[in-house]
């Protein structure tokens, strides 16, 4: 799939309601960063981030995406070395390398012989991009000054794009805290009438009741209005204190 001129190279794909995808974006990484290093055969990568549990992968080939995953699981490997140190890890040729036993002889037994890991933090999220070979030294000083350009954009896209995923929520509850005001005060209004307390007291009410039967304040605000609060007053007399409920008018 060819890039988008207008979003340019830095981009990451979107889902369909045009929000930057974290995981089809590490996919597009890994297939750019194969295209550095021609003497690759494939390419990984790994997101951590303080807001999810779990870290995201992505890989050029589900070999490499299991290799990963047994990494992370054992703490054993480039990857791991490499997102604990903050510095880049791998092997030109696993088998005179004995540092990560578990993980190099799956390696080899894929048929692997080096790999390089580079890794670039922002924020709060930590990036590693592998590079694998079927041959010893698998990036040459050139690809790897390339790889090092491409994964640097690509965090900082990252970060940058997930902002602007952690902007649309917050707009999103705003817009519907928004929504929601108008039944809110209205059903406050019927309660101060039915009730003849102050606003601020009506709301304290809608709220006791709102967590005594586990429902949302909007939810409850809509049944009052609804009802014009017939048959709430009992209830919400005795939720009152002397001060903020007295008789029904």
């Amino acid at each position: 799939m060819e890039d988008d001129p207008q979003r340019g190279a830095g981009a990451l794909p979107v889902d369909e309601d045009g929000v930057p995808s974290l995981g089809r974006g590490l996919a597009r990484l890994a297939e750019r960063a194969v295209r550095c290093a021609p003497d690759s055969c494939g390419a990984t990568t790994t997101a951590v981030t303080d807001e999810e549990p779990e870290p995201c992968t992505a890989a050029t080939h589900p070999d490499l995406s299991a290799l990963v995953a047994a990494q992370l699981a054992s703490g054993e490997g480039p990857v791991p070395a490499a997102l604990d140190t903050g510095r880049p890890a791998g092997s030109d040729d696993l088998l005179h390398d004995h540092r990560w036993p578990a993980y190099r002889a799956r390696a080899l037994d894929a048929g692997l012989r080096s790999s390089t890991t580079l890794v670039f933090h922002r924020d709060t999220l930590d990036l590693a991009l592998t590079v694998y070979g079927f041959r010893p030294g698998c990036l040459d000083e050139a690809c790897r000054g390339a790889a090092g350009e491409l994964g640097d954009l690509a965090a900082t896209t990252l970060v940058r794009d997930r902002r602007y995923r952690e902007a649309l929520a917050e707009v999103e509850q705003l817009d519907t805290a928004l929504r929601r005001r108008p039944v809110v005060d209205q059903a406050r209004g019927i309660v101060m009438y039915v009730l003849g307390c102050d606003a601020d007291d009506a709301l304290a009410l809608l709220r006791r009741h709102s967590q005594r039967t586990n429902r949302k304040l909007s939810e409850l605000a809509a049944d009052v209005v609804d009802t014009r609060g017939r048959g709430l007053e009992r209830t919400l007399m005795t939720l009152g204190s002397p001060d903020g409920a007295r008789a029904v008018r």
